[in-house]
């Protein structure tokens, strides 16, 4: 695909300011004539992370193809259509889409947006359509009222859950569950009425929540993720305690934060090889070495599942009757993280990873990660823009 002019490059971030994920398409003079557009690789990730169709999964033919409703947007008038997704029996089955009536609002080499909302394909010229004077207008429109919807229905579990985090914080101080650094989000959980476990899904219908204290300047959980075994020297949390713990209260273990831009107390290092697309943890020790690996693929989709879109939210943390309590005050709303700004920040020492390993009484080696830290100023340039809300109103 060419390179979006600037003005498209706007028309986008409108876009995704009002909550609307799509993918883009640049249909040639030949694919116009012809009617058949190839369904690049972008276009196919984005309709199977969407749960649209798989082309990975289509037999070839056109006894396979799958036809979906298409409305394909002119600004103020719809053209009702449908798209048809096939692999045809030459030339390797390569998957290929088309909108029919797309000759009427295209021409070769303008930039067409689709989305997905209400089991339709929406469509529309990206680089001829007004989207600012569309969304904005004070004539109702068909595409003013898509964008509307899709916001709204991106907004409503926000809107929901905030709605119980200011009842929760309107409340005033609440006691402090346990006394633990986790109890800020324990105690938060327990007055939402989440279920406290260790599920790698998110906290409340799809959101992630995450607090912290006010007072504190600490790093933020991002997730936790155990490396790949299978392509580590170590095959064992139990191994990496064995050659770098050592004895503390009473236990044996490794608590320790591990950078990419200084060696530890333990002489650990973090490193990413771009060209294996590892990230790899390494000892100064030389019979030891580079001793376990995470694929930045995996700590990529875990980050994009974890945080899809996440609550952080502060709390001030105060004592009475030498109880810790907490009223839960601002919230910061983050959504779709930048994937390749993960790799960077590691290497920036932005985001670390700590170790939290020891081997209890009965002998049994307990993890508690290993866990992914960002510091706080890591929060912007991890995610797009954020929102943020007062809780005390």
């Amino acid at each position: 695909m060419r390179k979006l002019t600037d003005e498209e490059q706007e028309k986008i971030k409108l876009l995704t300011k009002n909550q609307v994920s799509l993918t883009l398409i640049e249909p040639t003079e030949t694919g116009l004539k012809k009617s058949i557009m190839d369904a690049t690789g972008s276009v196919r990730s984005y309709l199977k992370s969407e749960n649209i169709h798989d082309y990975e999964l289509q037999n070839q033919g056109t006894e396979s193809k799958v036809m979906i409703p298409t409305i394909i947007h002119t600004g103020f008038k719809i053209i009702k259509s449908k798209a048809s997704l096939y692999r045809p029996s030459t030339k390797k089955g390569d998957p290929r889409i088309w909108f029919y009536g797309l000759t009427k609002v295209a021409e070769p080499n303008d930039i067409i947006g689709i989305t997905f909302y209400n089991d339709n394909f929406q469509v529309f010229n990206l680089t001829k359509l007004d989207i600012k004077e569309l969304i904005y207008s004070s004539i109702l429109n068909p595409f003013q009222e898509l964008i509307n919807a899709i916001s709204t229905t991106e907004n409503e579990v926000a809107f929901e859950l905030l709605a119980m985090l200011r009842k929760i914080a309107n409340a005033g101080p609440i006691p402090s569950m346990v006394d633990a650094d986790t109890s800020v989000g324990r105690t938060l959980e327990t007055a939402l009425g989440i279920d406290i476990n260790s599920s790698k899904q998110p906290d409340y219908k799809g959101i992630e929540l995450k607090s912290f204290r006010n007072s504190r300047t600490n790093r933020k959980n991002l997730f936790a993720q155990v490396p790949d075994w299978k392509l580590s020297k170590f095959k064992s949390s139990a191994e990496i305690l064995d050659n770098f713990g050592y004895e503390r209260d009473d236990a044996f273990k490794l608590y320790c934060t591990v950078s990419a831009i200084t060696r530890n107390s333990q002489g650990l290092n973090l490193r990413i090889d771009n060209d294996i697309k590892q990230l790899i943890e390494n000892s100064d020790k030389p019979e030891v070495g580079d001793f376990v690996v995470w694929t930045l693929d995996k700590l990529h989709n875990r980050l994009k599942s974890k945080h899809k879109e996440t609550f952080w939210v502060e709390a001030e943390s105060t004592r009475i009757n030498d109880r810790e309590h907490f009223q839960y005050k601002l919230v910061e709303h983050t959504k779709k993280p930048i994937t390749s700004q993960f790799d960077l920040l590691i290497e920036q020492g932005i985001i670390t990873l700590d170790h939290l390993i020891k081997r209890n009484s009965k002998g049994k080696v307990v993890e508690k990660g290993p866990l992914f830290k960002i510091k706080p100023k890591g929060i912007e340039l991890l995610f797009p823009p954020s929102e943020s809300y007062d809780l005390m109103v």
